[in-house]
Order: structure tokens, then sequence, then C-alpha cells
């Protein structure tokens, strides 16, 4: 449980002024219909995070107890620098599929706008962390979905009103802390 609440939480902070939200907030102004945009959001989302929790599992599969803790905490470490710098859309991103309509059109620029993004990413630590790549998996989608939905209905009006330094803060702060944690071998100790 403690996977799934963690990853949600983590995601739905370090998502906040994220590409992908920031691409909610032009997908929502373009065609203004929330539903098909929110499902291409979430059938995006869940394939992406699941080939990246895949991966994640693969890694902790692959790789020796000590050699895990050395590269996720150091990933966890870079994911909290990474958080602190902020995204900006790349213009391609909003053009892409357009002949597809609004789902089609969503799934597809939200699936390319994760991939190497700092969420899909964090989905591939957390999930070979965790090792519970199915909670990840939901709670990652759930952070994205706890971000971008409010994107599509509110548009730049929610986006004005939240601390964006703020709550990257606590975001990086979190990957921070829980990268430490797995590099002094704390985390298993806690159960973390």
């Amino acid at each position: 449980m403690e996977s799934l609440l963690f990853s949600t939480g983590a995601v739905a902070l370090a998502e906040m002024g994220d590409k992908t939200q920031l691409l909610a907030f032009i997908l929502a102004a373009r065609f203004k219909k929330p539903l098909p945009i929110i499902l291409g959001i979430l059938v995006a989302t869940v394939l992406n995070h699941g080939l990246a929790g895949a991966l994640g599992t693969w890694i902790t599969a692959t790789l020796s107890p000590d050699v895990l803790r050395w590269v996720l905490g150091l990933s966890f470490l870079g994911m909290a620098i990474w958080t602190m710098i902020p995204d900006k859309i790349e213009e391609e991103e909003t053009h892409i599929a357009s002949r597809l309509g609004v789902f089609g059109a969503t799934l597809i620029t939200f699936f390319l706008a994760e991939m190497g993004d700092k969420t899909q990413i964090a989905t591939v630590a957390l999930a070979a962390h965790y090792g519970q790549p199915l909670l990840v998996v939901i709670g990652t989608t759930l952070g994205m979905l706890i971000a971008d939905v409010p994107a599509v209905f509110m548009g730049d009006k929610f986006a004005a009103r939240i601390p964006m330094k703020l709550v990257h803060t606590i975001a990086a702060a979190l990957f921070a802390v829980l990268g430490l944690l797995v590099l002094f071998g704390i985390a298993d100790a806690l159960g973390i």
C-alpha cells in the first residue's frame, strides 16, 4: 500500500507544472472536450507507465542488490534535482496526430510527451525500489490524473493559483529523502 501512496503523491507533486500538465492545458483550450482528453491521458499514462513498471521489474531481477541500491539511490537524487527544473512544452508535441480526433491526439501526444519524462523515469525507479510494479503504475497513473484532470477543466486559472516552486520543492524533497534512505540502506530497515 505504501508503494501506491508514495507513487501517487510523488508523481502528483512532480507533475505540477510539468510539460504534460501544460499539454493538458493546451489540449483543453484547443478542443474544449474534457472527457476524451481525460480518457486519452488515462490510456497514454497506463501504457507508458506500464512499460516503465515492467522495466523497473526487469532492473530489479537483473542487478545485484548492492548495485541496485546505488542505481536507485542516485536515480531518486537525480529526480529530486530534475523536479526543480521547470519544463517547457515543445511545439511539435501539440501538433501530432491532429487527424485522429481529440482522444487520439491526446493519447499520442501524451504518450510521446511522457517518453523519458521525469514521471516515467520515476515510475521505473519506484517499481524497481518497491518491487510492486502494478501498485506503482496505479499510483503514478493516479498522480498524473490528480495533476492533469483539474488542468483540463480549469485551464490557466488553476495553474495561476498553485505555488509551483513550493510544490516542486516538496516533490524534490520526497525524492531526495527516498534517495538518501536507499543509498544508506535505511529504506529497507524502515520498510520503505
